[in-house]
């Protein structure tokens, strides 16, 4: 069954994954760069190489979602999946249901912060990144990849991401707050291992060594450390400078409210303004 680590893209997804590999997939907690690979990408062109699609239409592999994840469950094993599909349909298509998934974890991010992550991440301006977030019809893929979606993930808009993944009944899930995992990591990681624990029902007790361990070496600082020193391989080559875009960017001072200018700032209230609302941040 799949456990899948969720969310929009730039929310915090790749550190609640290294959290989630150290602690599971090592001896010690120690985070090492090779631990992420215990948790894949979900969909990904590896799965669908036993299927007849066309690889030139953008939307054609989402008729074997469901087909993939049957294939991956076969061996009847709790893996843990990274995705930012939406928790919906498209063309009919469902992304997954309840014989093939366990539960998830949902993390998510001021949508005003997410934003200034985009515009590095993706090389966009300001409203290039705000159109990208609202673009209800938004997917990405491998660019790197000529007439290759293999990769293609739908995403949708920010909002309609979020709300597919909390709005269901289908299976648990945990909404976490990348904000209250920066703030207070210790006891929202520990009650991330607990919810996990508990949607498995396993009875092992929390390791609150590796805990503590897992936390220690995945901080924003030893991670900027370790891409400086080693590289990352989640860092994406820029599409305009023959290197890679710095994976870890702003880190805590990726602050909207002294990158913005007042008017951005309006403006950027007013786009999310309901959802802010929703989501206590306002």
């Amino acid at each position: 069954m799949i456990f899948w680590i969720a969310s929009y893209p730039k929310s915090g997804n790749t550190w609640l994954r290294a959290l989630l590999s150290s602690y599971y997939y090592s001896d010690d907690g120690i985070f090492k760069q090779n631990l992420l690979q215990e948790i894949g990408q979900f969909p990904e062109k590896k799965y669908f190489t036993n299927f007849n699609y066309n690889s030139k239409l953008i939307t054609d592999t989402s008729k074997f979602w469901i087909d993939a994840q049957n294939e991956i469950n076969k061996d009847k094993k709790i893996k843990f999946f990274k995705t930012h599909n939406i928790l919906g349909a498209i063309n009919g298509n469902n992304f997954t249901n309840k014989s093939n998934t366990i539960g998830a974890l949902y993390i998510i991010r001021d949508p005003r912060n997410t934003l200034t992550s985009l515009q590095n991440h993706y090389e966009l301006t300001q409203n290039e990144a705000l159109e990208f977030m609202l673009n209800e019809k938004k997917f990405i893929h491998d660019f790197h990849k000529e007439d290759d979606f293999s990769d293609f993930q739908f995403i949708s808009s920010w909002e309609k991401n979020y709300k597919s993944w909390i709005k269901q009944n289908i299976f648990p899930v945990k909404i976490i707050k990348y904000e209250d995992l920066s703030n207070n990591t210790f006891e929202i990681f520990k009650e991330i291992i607990q919810f996990i624990e508990t949607t498995l029902k396993t009875k092992n007790s929390i390791n609150i060594e590796k805990l503590k361990n897992s936390i220690k070496t995945t901080s924003f600082q030893k991670m900027k450390i370790l891409e400086n020193e080693n590289g990352f391989l989640e860092a994406v080559k820029s599409k305009k400078q023959n290197k890679k875009i710095s994976f870890f960017y702003l880190g805590p001072k990726n602050n909207w409210k002294t990158i913005y200018n007042k008017k951005i700032q309006s403006k950027l209230f007013l786009t999310f303004k309901a959802s802010l609302k929703e989501l206590k941040y306002i």
